[in-house]
């Protein structure tokens, strides 16, 4: 049975396997440039988990095997597509006439990354190969001068490479990383929400002159003030009712009762859905999508409050099966609704606008037989009974 197949018939038994084992059922199990091993093995990785990516990256490193460092080299360039880069996986070996890059990858910003992957510095390596790649696709009108070179490497430990690269003419065109380091950068990125956040991501991996460290610490800050923040607070409402009160709950019941709704969804969208930031999964393909948020009932009422943000609209707007997920803790379900129905009643829900960011209130309600309604200012409103998603497992307290 190819690799796909058996890992959607035996997710969890497949996800059991060694990374040898998995590069085993690919294909007829020959990694190779241009075979279905390699085809099926990509494609697999494209529809995982990026912690797994990580685990399989530390089988890789841990004890070497025939082919590793070519696995490492499609991890690593998974690891590149979850930055959000698009990227063309490079050539395990070398061929006469074409560049031997082991990856491209294009940013949304429009810079090109010439990626390179190493499982260990105990040899040298020539940097003005490596720069001849670069060179080469700028004269083939592949990429712009606005590129730059990173080397991936296994190890942390990457002194006589650093030293390499400072002692070569190539040193402002060149970034050096761990794969553990890149690793991190994609759990950054995957916890946040702002998409300015992952621009600062991505920003680390081109070269930067750093004598002034202000850039450095624009990064650091951002990224911190957005892992730091709760999206599940509920949104501002100026009213004359009387003011409501909610506890905060505990961050790890919130990442539970978020990974229980997505499981859900995962089952009822009948495909994988990896995570692209803290409230927004979408599929391998990236043409399923829901945006997801969790909110704990307000202590002296029974409503819930939440916010659907701009940013949201258009990752879920350049889907083509996109939900917007409401999660309530105290409850056992959910309620995934379609984007195509959210957005016609937009237009009438409370914004708040200020200089830092809008969003759309969203008001559940649920009355004294426990039916939850969408409240919609001065017009009907919605019964959430049809889009109830009923949770597979998970925390809800």
């Amino acid at each position: 049975m190819p690799l796909i197949e058996l890992w959607e018939a035996q997710r969890d038994t497949v996800e059991k396997f060694t990374i040898q084992q998995v590069v085993s059922f690919s294909g007829d199990g020959t990694l190779k440039d241009g075979s279905e091993c390699s085809r099926e093995l990509q494609e697999y990785f494209s529809r995982i988990p990026s912690e797994k990516l990580n685990e399989y990256a530390d089988q890789c490193l841990a004890k070497s095997f025939d082919k590793s460092g070519l696995v490492l080299q499609d991890l690593v360039n998974e690891l590149g597509r979850r930055l959000d880069f698009i990227v063309e996986n490079g050539r395990y070996s070398g061929t006469r006439g074409e560049i031997g890059n082991d990856g491209l990858w294009l940013a949304p910003e429009g810079n090109h990354i010439v990626a390179e992957v190493k499982t260990t510095d105990a040899y040298r390596m020539s940097m003005d190969t490596i720069s001849g790649y670069r060179d080469r696709m700028i004269e083939a009108d592949i990429i712009t001068e606005n590129s730059s070179i990173l080397v991936v490497v296994g190890r942390e430990d990457t002194g006589e490479l650093e030293a390499q690269v400072r002692g070569s003419r190539h040193a402002w065109d060149i970034r050096l990383i761990s794969v553990e380091a890149l690793a991190k950068l994609v759990s950054l990125k995957e916890n946040s929400d702002e998409e300015e956040t992952t621009q600062k991501i991505r920003s680390i991996l081109r070269p930067v002159e750093y004598t002034r460290v202000d850039s450095l610490v624009d990064v650091v800050f951002t990224t911190a003030s957005d892992i730091d923040s709760e999206i599940e607070e509920p949104p501002s409402e100026e009213s004359d009712t009387q003011k409501r009160s909610i506890i905060v709950t505990d961050r790890n019941l919130l990442n539970e009762k978020r990974s229980a709704v997505i499981s859900a969804m995962s089952a009822k969208l009948d495909c994988a859905l990896l995570k692209r930031t803290r409230a927004m999964y979408w599929s391998a393909d990236r043409k399923s999508r829901v945006a997801c948020t969790i909110f704990k009932r307000y202590e002296n009422g029974p409503g819930y409050w939440y916010a659907f943000h701009p940013s949201w609209q258009k990752f879920l707007e350049d889907g083509a099966n996109s939900y917007f997920v409401l999660g309530c803790m105290g409850r056992d379900d959910a309620f995934a609704i379609p984007l195509n129905e959210l957005l016609p009643h937009l237009r009438f829900l409370n914004v708040t606008q200020n200089e830092k960011e809008m969003y759309w209130h969203i008001h559940l309600e649920e009355d004294d037989a426990g039916n939850m309604y969408l409240l919609i200012p001065r017009q009907n409103n919605v019964l959430l009974s049809k889009y109830s998603l009923p949770e597979q497992k998970g925390n809800n307290s």
